[in-house]
């Protein structure tokens, strides 16, 4: 996730009573909130269109074993639909922030979108599970260009600072999550193909409100390299946060991937438990996780919640069917939190631009995105049964919340600090001589 440089202002100055260029506690949560929903059109058309790219993660879930049956696949090839979509966008992520600063936010996200839209068409049309991964491929590369961009934009247009700015991303992050398992499932009820189809009109849609809506924003006056993003995780503090969430994201996708052939439910079924998921992540990210931080700080609101998280997969796996239906839905108030307190801490713990520290978070978060399901279905065949992968996803979130509590003191967001440009890193402008 990135987010670009941006003059603007806080709607209201500090407290009284905040020392100088602070807010007072629980202050930029309530400005967030109150900013949220007074944005102009052009920030409204990106968080919609950002709300159909995050269906497409969780568009096929319901459809996995509909699919596997389908193409005659196995659920480690179905996996694949996952990996492969991953693998793409994590690779492409150092490459999207040199093609933002050269084409412009609005063009790459109506790139993005146009490759979406093609390669959603083609995944419905295919004959076999090698085509399906490979046209997955191509979606993944359109999706890392779009969702790599649309918080940039979003923050660069949105009024009420950074804060609401990285809440209505989550929110749209949230909304999407819910409502592609939703749409999977009415539609796969007919066949496996209709979802693909549906978000390819969907993300049409998309693409005409941008174009109608959005206007270039200004480029950053020296153009992002590819190196970049890789530079930047240089700093400790941004390294540990990745670190930390490439364990979080081989739990959380391990529950998205893995999940549905455990559960074991007609399509209608597992998109109504990965909707009531998706609508706990949607509330947690956005109403509960701002007052958490607020009010016990970022690093142990992330290690509660990372171990809560390792004990909610592995009672997902121990379990009988009912705990295992009430850990997955639970799982989704548990990964809202991580989400934006993993959010903020990318964009803000370290020096860098917010579009760069983003792209260097994402190139390693994806990838534990990609691992977890190709792995999770080999781990089972491994071991002879459903438990083992979950116990190796709660280890995974439980050594995630080792690495936040061990680098706890480089987890500080550093508010106010200059982007280049003249823009300061909390989105207020910055004093110049």
């Amino acid at each position: 996730m990135q987010a670009e440089d941006r003059a603007g202002s806080r709607a209201d100055g500090p407290a009284v009573g905040a020392p100088a260029g602070e807010a007072a506690p629980g202050e930029t949560e309530r400005e967030a909130e109150r900013g949220i929903l007074r944005q102009p059109k052009a920030v409204w058309a990106t968080a919609g269109a950002s709300v159909v790219a995050f269906m497409g993660i969780g568009l096929v879930d319901p459809i996995l074993p509909s699919i596997a049956d389908g193409l005659r696949a196995t659920p480690s090839q179905v996996s694949l639909l996952f990996t492969s979509y991953f693998l793409i966008t994590a690779c492409a992520m150092p490459v999207t922030g040199a093609v933002s600063s050269r084409l412009g936010g609005r063009r790459t996200l109506l790139a993005g979108l146009a490759l979406v839209v093609v390669f959603a068409t083609l995944s419905g049309t295919s004959s076999s599970v090698g085509e399906l991964v490979g046209f997955r491929a191509g979606w993944g590369l359109g999706n890392a260009l779009f969702v790599s961009t649309a918080l940039a934009v979003i923050v660069g247009a949105a009024s009420g600072g950074s804060a609401a700015a990285i809440l209505l991303y989550e929110s749209a992050l949230g909304l999407g999550m819910a409502c592609g398992p939703l749409l999977g499932a009415v539609l796969g009820e007919a066949s496996w193909r209709y979802p693909f189809f549906g978000t390819a009109l969907l993300m049409a849609v998309g693409f005409l409100c941008i174009a109608a809506f959005l206007r270039e924003q200004p480029r950053p006056a020296r153009p992002v390299s590819v190196l970049d993003p890789l530079r930047a995780l240089g700093h400790r503090g941004l390294a540990s946060t990745a670190a930390a969430a490439f364990f979080y994201y081989y739990a959380f996708f391990t529950v998205l991937a893995f999940a549905p052939f455990v559960l074991d439910l007609t399509p209608y079924r597992a998109g109504g438990v990965f909707f009531a998921w998706g609508v706990l992540l949607a509330l947690f990210s956005v109403v509960v996780a701002p007052r958490l931080q607020s009010r016990f700080g970022s690093p142990p609101v992330l290690c509660a919640a990372l171990l809560m998280l390792a004990a909610d997969v592995a009672a997902l796996g121990y379990g009988g069917h009912r705990t295992a239906v009430f850990c997955t839905v639970l799982s989704g108030a548990l990964i809202g939190v991580a989400n934006t307190v993993f959010t903020e801490l990318a964009l803000d713990v370290s020096d860098a631009p917010r579009a760069v520290a983003g792209a260097g978070y994402n190139f390693v978060r994806w990838f534990a995105a990609a691992a977890a399901p190709y792995l999770a279905p080999r781990i089972e065949e491994w071991s002879g049964g459903t438990r083992m992968p979950f116990l190796v996803a709660g280890a995974a979130a439980v050594a995630g919340a080792a690495i936040v509590r061990a680098r706890r003191g480089l987890l500080t967001p550093r508010a106010g600090r200059p982007e280049p440009g003249g823009s300061t890193r909390d989105g207020t402008a910055a004093l110049t001589d």
